[in-house]
């Protein structure tokens, strides 16, 4: 049959316009169905948000002709320092792990990247794709699948029809509402305060990663001498101190946040959301999938969020070619099944590891806290396992697909 295009993508955020951009280079058309406007999307001011990509990551980004559009404002992760402690105490450094880029060969272990530079590299490359078509500010009130296609239905009424149907939308997710697929979550008790800041101080190319017993801090590095924030408390102390002034917030953050890097001021907008753990039942349908936060929301440990998304956006990607090249179609769910098969080992592990990680370190239990500084202490002492654990979290091994390898699918 013929369709307005081979994939229906709803969701242009981040991840929904990776995987339109790998599937052109494979060969593919797509719909990009933003409910979002451009106007929205290309705000150019900075308000705090950053990624922390994986290797990996990077190397898709690359292969997707988007990496030398935004390479100039990445700041290398040279070195990972995790640590224990309380606010006001600082870190119990003799037990903590440290994770340096020399001991990958592939070179550094990741990069930090403001959200405003890649949306918007995202956003052009996809307007400028021939196989590309952007719907920005339309919203899909309803869809039909059918032995033959998948019909989306927009606010004002028009209907689109691909051979695919992709949710990118997000944990709350629309495509998988009316796919009637259901979800599986619990809420962590902790909400993420997320800034950026300016401090006196060169990070070094240095993540923090220091486990508080109300939840984590993350201290990633940026350009300059600024740094990502993400910041986890319980809901009632984060609402409060999300309620103070600026000044108010950084004496709240100072005792936490140490003073390594010297004295520190807000650098953009502040952010507050709820943590909680959100797995769809099932990333597969008849002529569905999805993909990201829609597939699997997890707790922002490590930073894996968005690089699980890309790592979605390169499997999809890989069986939809292969399943093309071989004259199969591309909704079949014996096709669709691939993709599901493929990511799930990672899927399930990734999410319940983070959250075995959070539930460990978040308590200020006296046992606990000897027994995860030993476990700390024990690996920063074993290069071998140092080096494994460097290795998956850069994204770089097991059966990874080829646009994880800087490949293309």
């Amino acid at each position: 049959m013929t369709h307005d295009s081979d994939i229906l993508i709803v969701g242009g955020g981040l991840n929904g316009p990776a995987l339109a951009l790998a599937c052109a280079q494979a060969g593919m058309t797509s719909t990009v169905i933003d409910a979002l406007s451009r106007e929205v999307r290309t705000d150019e001011g900075f308000d705090g948000r950053s990624y922390a990509l994986a290797l990996a990551s990077q190397r898709l980004l690359s292969a997707i002709g988007i990496w030398t559009k935004v390479a100039e404002h990445a700041q290398p992760i040279e070195h990972i320092v995790t640590t224990d402690g309380r606010p006001g105490e600082g870190p119990v450094l003799p037990f903590a792990m440290h994770f340096d880029h020399g001991e990958l060969d592939e070179g550094a272990m990741g990069y930090m990247l403001e959200d405003r530079y890649l949306r918007r590299a995202l956003l052009e490359a996809i307007e400028a794709e021939p196989k590309i078509t952007h719907r920005p500010g339309e919203t899909v009130v309803a869809q039909q699948i059918t032995p033959t296609e998948a019909r989306v239905t927009l606010e004002l009424g028009q209907s689109l029809t691909g051979a695919l149907l992709v949710g990118a939308d997000g944990r709350k997710s629309g495509v998988g509402l009316r796919a009637g697929i259901q979800r599986t979550g619990w809420d962590y008790g902790q909400t993420a305060l997320v800034c950026a800041v300016e401090h006196e101080k060169p990070h070094n190319g240095t993540a923090h990663q220091f486990f508080m017993p109300h939840g984590p801090l993350a201290i990633l590095p940026l350009p300059g001498n600024r740094s990502s924030i993400v910041w986890a408390e319980e809901p009632e102390t984060a609402k409060h101190i999300s309620s103070l002034d600026d000044e108010g917030f950084l004496a709240a953050l100072r005792p936490r946040f140490g003073d390594f890097l010297g004295d520190i001021k807000l650098a953009g907008k502040r952010f507050r959301y709820p943590l909680n753990l959100t797995m769809a039942n099932q990333t597969v349908k008849d002529r569905v999938a999805l993909i990201g936060d829609a597939a699997q929301g997890v707790h922002p440990i490590a930073g894996q969020g968005f690089n699980q998304g890309l790592a979605d956006v390169a499997t999809l990607t890989q069986v939809l070619a292969d399943a093309r090249r071989r004259g199969e179609d591309i909704g079949s769910i014996l096709v669709l099944d691939r993709y599901r098969q493929w990511r799930s080992f990672d899927r399930a592990t990734l999410a319940f590891g983070m959250d075995a990680v959070n539930r460990l370190f978040s308590s200020d239990n006296p046992l606990l806290r000897i027994g995860r500084g030993l476990g700390m202490g024990i690996i920063d002492k074993l290069p071998a396992l140092r080096r494994t654990f460097i290795r998956e979290a850069a994204g770089v091994s097991g059966d990874v697909p080829n646009l994880l390898k800087g490949k293309p699918a």
